[in-house]
């Protein structure tokens, strides 16, 4: 199986995943931009009252200029803070909001009479408002715009029709602001669940290979150091055989060596019957009397996986903790699959009980096709491991 970031990185790009603290700074500055230009390209309607008063039709021309940049600037910054933040408005963004609402009245009561529209500029403080505050407060912001709107028409002798489509662009504005900010605000949401999941996929990533590499290196070093003590006790009596056990421990090395390679590159794949020709080698070398009863029949796939590992941990632990003069390893298919691994030895040490690193990672490998894993110390001496997997076990 491929491990779930093998592809990263690949064709020169440079990948860092899941996003850190600097990638999400960055991002939030990204979002910051482009929520200003959005910002300012809503006040394209603006321009009819930049036209008034370039053309000289607007009394105390300089003032209201002021006046109306001020206005778009305070508009924009309130605006962006609203959309760029998911947390409540500070003291700060209230008073400036409240300052924003305040020039607005000014210039739609001032100017609102003269060419130009201008009792349209409190549309922008009700979009503020919406940027900034979350419903309910929002909802009374909102009204509260309505009725100012409506006040300023009434005080400049705007006819009732032209109110009413005022008032209904103010609050079709403000709703579409309202949407806008709380799809973002779970697009945020989404990115963050993104992140968090991609941290938990590294987290069993991390798992995996630590738990492959405890399997794969237990058991091969117990084997090198069960051989070398051959080695060392047949070297003067029997130097042929020695070389041999030599030969052997050359080859074990190899092969741990390969598998610790396949672990890295996510392709560990166990077949149950080579680890039970491997154990009761392992077994007979260490002085152990192996007894194998399998029945001729195949396992499911993730079922052979999981027992290969389960014997390979098994045998491990009993040939370097039990101190056993035998072991027997049993399979049983009981409208399920059980495997059973018996020796009369003391059990394992007490760093490797069930509490331990290695039967820890096997009882989460059998976690993973439906299966269990317990242990039980026999009256008397003795030590049985019983893995269980059902019959139609998950891939």
């Amino acid at each position: 199986m491929r491990g779930p970031f093998e592809d990263l990185g690949r064709a020169g790009a440079t990948v860092s995943y899941p996003p850190g603290p600097a990638d999400a700074a960055a991002a939030r500055r990204r979002g910051i931009r482009r929520g200003a230009v959005f910002a300012a390209i809503w006040l394209w309607p603006l321009a009819t009252n930049v036209h008034a008063l370039l053309a000289g039709q607007v009394a105390m021309a300089l003032t209201a200029a002021a006046g109306l940049a001020a206005f778009a600037g305070l508009y924009l910054y309130v605006v962006v803070r609203g959309f760029s933040s998911h947390r409540p408005p500070t003291v700060r963004d209230r008073l400036l909001l409240a300052f924003l609402a305040l020039l607005g009245l000014a210039l739609a009561a001032g100017w609102g009479g003269q060419p130009g529209g201008w009792g349209g500029v409190i549309l922008y403080v009700a979009a503020a408002g919406a940027a900034l505050y979350r419903p309910p407060v929002a909802y009374l912001w909102l009204a509260g715009t309505v009725v100012a709107r409506a006040a300023v028409g009434l005080a400049h002798g705007e006819p009732w029709p032209e109110i009413g489509e005022s008032v209904f662009n103010l609050v079709m504005a403000a709703a579409l602001v309202m949407v806008v900010r709380r799809l973002m605000h779970l697009v945020r949401q989404l990115r963050d669940t993104r992140d968090e999941l991609a941290r938990a996929a590294v987290e069993r990533e991390r798992l995996r290979f630590a738990r492959d590499l405890h399997d794969l290196l237990g058991h091969s070093l117990s084997l090198i150091v069960v051989k070398a003590e051959v080695v060392r006790r047949t070297a003067g009596r029997d130097p042929d055989a020695a070389a041999r056990e030599a030969v052997e421990i050359e080859q074990i090395g190899r092969t741990a060596l390969t598998e610790v390679r396949q672990a890295v590159t996510g392709y560990r794949a166990r077949a149950f019957t080579d680890e039970l020709a491997a154990a009761g080698a392992a077994l007979a070398d260490a002085g152990i009397e192996p007894t194998v009863r399998v029945p001729a029949q195949r396992l499911p796939a993730a079922v052979d996986d999981a027992f290969a590992w389960a014997v390979r941990e098994a045998a491990t632990n009993v040939i370097r903790h039990s101190g056993a003069t035998s072991c027997v390893i049993a399979l049983s298919d009981t409208g399920g699959w059980q495997l059973e691994v018996r020796d009369d030895g003391r059990g394992p040490a007490p760093d490797d009980t069930r509490h331990g690193h290695g039967l820890r990672g096997l009882a989460e490998r059998l976690a993973l096709v439906g299966g269990t894993l317990s242990t039980v110390d026999l009256a008397g001496g003795g030590f049985v491991l019983r893995a269980t997997a059902p019959a139609e076990a998950a891939s």
